[in-house]
């Protein structure tokens, strides 16, 4: 890179960041722009589960604004409170000028979780690689060639996504000695649960909550990013559930 810089590298279990410093006087843009063309030219070398990424476009002051997501009446749960952050507010807030990241914090992420009986994996012969890959076979889309009718094409599509636990242990796996079909819930069973977590939120000491921090884009202003966030909740406090509300932080 033509500007001074620096590189450092931080790996944990999961994760690795790697930090790269420039003058002071360098255009942010302009950084992130061939930051992400290196990192263009390297994807091609990562393993397959390396997902390389820019951080945000931001400063480490561009914490402006925290909530809290609470259900004082009880209705929803902790996963429930997650999800209406993750799939709702997050995209929201998002799309107020000056926001640079939404970040989720606290709650349950809620997961399908597929629990193998090892002593069946072994009647049956069958790995958990076989299973995984089952699995993502059965969770996608796909699409074919066109069929001709009466002077019209029609594109064929087959959507596949998976919706619930009975979808899941439904995927086939193969046939058994018999001949019938093996299904997953044959050799595993299948659950809702929540994600390992690393920490909690809490708010007052009145229990767990969920809820997220704003981060500013570099270079905006504060306090019209915090007014356009305040507003934006204002706008949308009609579309949450009955019972559930934004608690500033």
């Amino acid at each position: 890179m033509s500007q001074s810089t620096k590189k450092s590298g931080y790996p944990f279990f999961g994760d690795s960041f790697v930090y790269v410093i420039f003058d002071d006087n360098t255009d942010l843009y302009w950084a992130r722009s061939r930051v992400l063309e290196y990192l263009s030219q390297v994807a091609g070398q990562l393993p397959d589960a390396a997902k390389p990424e820019l951080g945000p476009d931001a400063t480490g002051v561009g914490w402006v604004y925290s909530y809290a997501l609470v259900d004082r009446t009880g209705q929803h749960d902790l996963s429930e409170l997650r999800a209406i952050q993750d799939w709702f507010l997050k995209f929201e807030l998002q799309t107020v000028p000056g926001v640079s990241e939404v970040a989720s914090v606290g709650g349950m992420v809620k997961q399908y979780q597929v629990v193998v009986n090892p002593d069946r994996l072994r009647a049956h012969d069958i790995t958990l690689q076989r299973i995984h890959s089952a699995i993502n076979s059965a969770n996608q889309e796909t699409g074919a060639s066109v069929v001709e009718m009466a002077e019209a094409e029609y594109m064929v599509r087959v959507t596949g996504y998976l919706q619930n636990e009975d979808d899941l242990r439904q995927v086939p796996l193969g046939v058994n000695d018999n001949g019938k079909p093996l299904l997953l819930k044959d050799v595993a069973d299948v659950q809702l649960g929540p994600q390992v977590r690393r920490g909690i939120a809490e708010l007052n000491g009145e229990g767990e909550v969920a809820g997220g921090i704003v981060v500013m884009r570099f270079g905006e202003n504060a306090l019209k990013t915090i007014e356009g966030v305040k507003q934006r909740l204002e706008d949308i406090k009609t579309s949450l559930p009955d019972g559930v509300e934004v608690v500033p932080t």
